[in-house]
């Protein structure tokens, strides 16, 4: 079974949907390289340890470790001495989902939730490599959760259990519908210097976004929104009732008027080019997926012509 389908889907939950062996080794390589690049020179822990990078050689003391001692600088001043080197660089990624009802809808390949589920794990398997943890943070569900960064297959699995298909898109809505708490946290509770990738539709209220400034002065941040066609164009199908999964809010439009249509799609358009201005200017790097096509390649294609992350 393929890393980024590890559970049995329906025909109401397709999951992420075929992720070729080929095309996830070339997310390893090109876009693991652009992650693990944030890594040298910004990242670096506060403390000496066993790293590879030489920082000082210092007399010996009682308790350090005899393997290393530099030979060669004890031989020529006649005192024991040791090799201190800079511990080695580490990145946390902070995974940030969104599980609004919102994210339960899809008409075309795959509901959002479950390109959101494809993102998450194909992320978590790239954060998680070389000494690199992830943490994961959900909102938007009755029940929020927040797992703490961990590496190796022990992160991989934290994204498992957050990303799971029957997870918080089935379940009613939160109080915090938006990632107001998950922004609050990562702006001062986090350690800095990481990289934040919040996966979401971005649909409702933006009370969220003047959080964005100081999460990207303190992180990478990378922004995933996720669409639907029929998000942005109404089909004419007559006669047809609208209903906001976050409120429950009902409208009955006339799909047949080609003037309604035309507004629709030139009010969708507006709206999203305003959220995608909104990203550029607090900083994230914004990345747009559909629920039509091969997700995978499109978030490899755009996360390359990007260059860096961030």
């Amino acid at each position: 079974m393929s890393l980024l389908t590890p559970v049995p889907r329906t025909p109401a939950r397709p999951g992420p949907g075929p992720t070729p062996e080929a095309l996830l080794r070339a997310l390893d390589v090109t876009i693991g390289r652009r992650i693990r690049g944030l890594v040298p020179g910004e990242f670096r822990a506060l403390d000496l340890g066993g790293g590879t990078e030489l920082a000082q050689v210092r007399p010996y003391e009682p308790g350090d470790d005899v393997r290393r001692i530099d030979w060669n600088v004890t031989a020529r001043m006649l005192v024991p001495h040791v090799r201190v080197h800079v511990p080695e660089r580490s990145l946390t990624t902070w995974l940030v989902l969104d599980e609004s009802p919102s994210m339960a809808f899809g008409t075309a390949d795959r509901r959002k939730a479950d390109v959101a589920e494809g993102v998450a794990l194909a992320l978590g398997h790239l954060s998680t490599q070389r000494g690199n943890r992830l943490g994961v943070l959900t909102y938007g569900a009755s029940e929020t959760r927040r797992i703490p960064p961990r590496g190796g297959r022990a992160g991989l699995l934290s994204v498992l259990a957050a990303a799971a298909p029957d997870g918080g898109t089935a379940a009613r809505p939160a109080s915090d519908a938006t990632p107001l708490s998950a922004l609050r946290f990562l702006a001062g509770g986090a350690s800095r210097g990481g990289l934040v990738a919040l996966v979401s539709d971005f649909r409702g209220p933006r009370d969220w976004l003047p959080l964005l400034a100081p999460v990207a002065a303190r992180h990478h941040l990378l922004a995933v929104e996720i669409r639907d066609p029929r998000e942005d164009d109404l089909p004419d199908v007559g006669d047809l009732t609208l209903v906001d999964a976050e409120t429950g809010r009902e409208v009955r439009v006339d799909t047949s008027s080609r003037r309604l249509r035309a507004r629709f799609a030139e009010a969708a358009a507006a709206e999203r080019a305003s959220l995608a201005l909104e990203l550029r200017r607090l900083g994230a790097r914004h990345i747009v997926l559909s629920t039509s096509g091969e997700w995978l390649r499109s978030l490899a294609v755009q996360l390359r012509v990007g260059g860096h992350v961030a």
